[in-house]
């Protein structure tokens, strides 16, 4: 029910989607150049690695030794303006249809954090990650770690068909509030630091 109800919708998604992911990559690679999308490697289900796709919206812009500069002075305005839309994350629907990710689950964090999780929070590695999820639509990156990893865990310990549909029709209306999509001080969301947990 769940994959076949992944491929209906990313399918229809990508054939309704497709004249503004189309303008969007054309807009995208105009202001930060070729290709229009970044790929990175992310922990899916299982922990198994798996290559993530989004619209870029950094520069590639580098200090005088060759790192990158911070996430806030790579960041371009229309970046900004993609990532409050959700449209950054357009590319995902081929992850959905390659079946490395579920439009509905927990998303897909870095490869990094492999070793930061508690026994317990592993547990969102039990099923597939996804575009959206009961997270995303509680707040996001707005959200301290410990409140993501436990709606995380709720919607491991409770999904169903219908769950997922009640997350989705949730998600439209929080792309077009467009909260959440930053943690504070942060353009994006903030690094997972175990060692940082709340009390």
């Amino acid at each position: 029910g769940k994959r076949l109800l992944d491929i209906i919708l990313s399918l229809l998604g990508l054939f309704l989607l497709a004249p503004v992911a189309c303008l969007v990559s054309v807009i995208v690679s105009m202001n930060l150049g070729s290709p229009s999308t970044f790929c990175q490697y992310r922990l899916g289900k299982d922990g198994r690695r798996f290559l993530m796709h989004k619209f870029r919206t950094m520069k590639d812009a580098v200090d005088s030794r060759g790192r990158p500069l911070p996430d806030e002075q790579r960041i371009t305005a229309f970046g900004k303006a993609l990532r409050a839309t959700s449209l950054d994350e357009l590319p995902q629907l081929f992850d959905v249809l390659r079946g490395e990710m579920s439009l509905v689950g927990p998303r897909p964090l870095l490869v990094s954090y492999r070793d930061r999780y508690t026994e317990r929070e592993w547990r969102r590695h039990d099923v597939l990650p996804g575009i959206t999820g009961w997270t995303a639509v509680n707040g996001r990156n707005a959200l301290d770690w410990d409140t993501r990893f436990e709606l995380d865990l709720y919607y491991v310990e409770n999904y169903c068909l219908t769950f997922d549909l009640k997350i989705l029709w949730l998600t439209v209306g929080k792309v077009f509030q467009r909260r959440g999509v930053a943690s504070e001080g942060h353009v994006g969301s903030m690094e997972f630091r175990p060692e940082e947990r709340t009390e």
